[in-house]
């Protein structure tokens, strides 16, 4: 996504022997959670153990987690999740579906910033795990000559397990730097009118086209350990003012949306109520046409294809449901867009002139 092309000369004044300096660009580094090069063990291996191994995802002690990890988890678990990514892979391009998105969606932010700024700002994205990796693309921002870098992690609200640690590995990024730049670090946009009005437009085109009217929108939010709350961490609050907003958006009742968590991991308890239980309830009530959304994520990924699409739609048929209905992510649809590139103008204010 650089143009690394960018003309570089030597500075008014200078001696012959002086570096090249690039002419000054803003830079807008969008990140996301991550994915493996591949499904096979070692691929699955070395993306997992990375992910698993950030204090922010498991805070346990590494003298008690590590062992745990390197021993029995990484033993065992690339196999299963290797085979749940098979099951979703783009096998044409050769990568996830999170990566796919993720580069259309950089590709059209591009083209939207391109054509408001021109070539004073580069757009490019990195992954907090896997490849491309944060300190990849902030190096090379630098080395095209970007004074400024606006880092945008992809995610509607803040977590420490996401926004944070991405925040952290570009913070890291930055101490490899000889001449760093400037940097500003977007916050949440979960409450913005524009991402709210992209998801409920997009709820509202997935119910005109299915035949009878799903009796509930389940809203589910990946889910983190209930101690976060206890400890200061804001997400959930803001899940669930998501939710309400989208409720008050599309003019519906409380009875016809709910808000749930999903990928429990570890014996903590976790936010609650789990999606995988609270599908099988709704479907043991008599509510036997459902619709499932994924609101914390900004593209569709193995939570959502795999883990949504799959296994709680499994949950919830095993329990007597009958019609289970998976709005896809925002992705690249150009609401989204839009309200992303919003976001982007007002976090360049004071940076650039449009």
């Amino acid at each position: 996504m650089l143009d690394t092309a960018n003309t570089a000369t030597r500075p008014v004044h200078a001696k012959p022997d002086h570096p090249a300096v690039a002419r000054p660009k803003i830079g807008i580094l969008l990140a996301n959670l991550g994915t493996p090069d591949n499904y096979d063990y070692w691929s699955m291996r070395r993306y997992l153990n990375e992910f698993l191994s950030d204090r922010r995802v498991i805070d346990y002690s590494p003298w008690i987690w590590q062992p745990l990890l390197q021993l029995i988890i990484l033993t065992k678990r690339p196999f299963s999740s290797g085979a749940a990514y098979k099951s979703i892979w783009n096998e044409a391009d050769g990568e996830s579906p999170l990566a796919t998105i993720t580069k259309a969606q950089t590709a059209k932010i591009k083209a939207t910033m391109e054509a408001k700024y021109g070539d004073e700002v580069m757009v490019d994205y990195c992954m907090r795990y896997g490849n491309p990796s944060t300190r990849s693309k902030v190096r090379a921002m630098t080395e095209a000559g970007c004074r400024k870098i606006l880092f945008f992690p992809l995610y509607p609200h803040y977590a420490g397990a996401t926004s944070a640690t991405a925040n952290d590995e570009f913070f890291r990024a930055l101490t490899h730097e000889k001449w760093q730049p400037s940097t500003r670090t977007v916050e949440p946009y979960f409450d913005r009118p524009d991402y709210i009005d992209a998801l409920a437009q997009s709820i509202e085109r997935a119910y005109a086209g299915l035949e009878k009217k799903p009796d509930i929108l389940v809203c589910s939010y990946h889910g983190v350990p209930i101690r976060y709350l206890m400890e200061g961490d804001p997400y959930h609050c803001q899940c669930q003012k998501t939710t309400r907003l989208l409720k008050e958006r599309l003019g519906w009742k409380d009875t016809e949306i709910t808000t749930t968590f999903q990928s429990k991991f570890g014996p903590e308890e976790w936010l609650q109520p789990y999606t995988v239980e609270e599908v099988a309830r709704l479907a043991e009530q008599g509510k036997k046409n459902i619709a499932v959304c994924a609101p914390a994520f900004s593209a569709d990924c193995i939570e959502t294809l795999e883990e949504i699409n799959e296994e709680i739609k499994e949950s919830f048929e095993e329990a007597g449901g009958e019609h289970f209905t998976y709005i896809p992510c925002l992705n690249d649809d150009d609401a989204h867009i839009t309200a992303l590139s919003n976001v982007i103008d007002d976090n360049l204010a004071g940076w650039i002139k449009g």
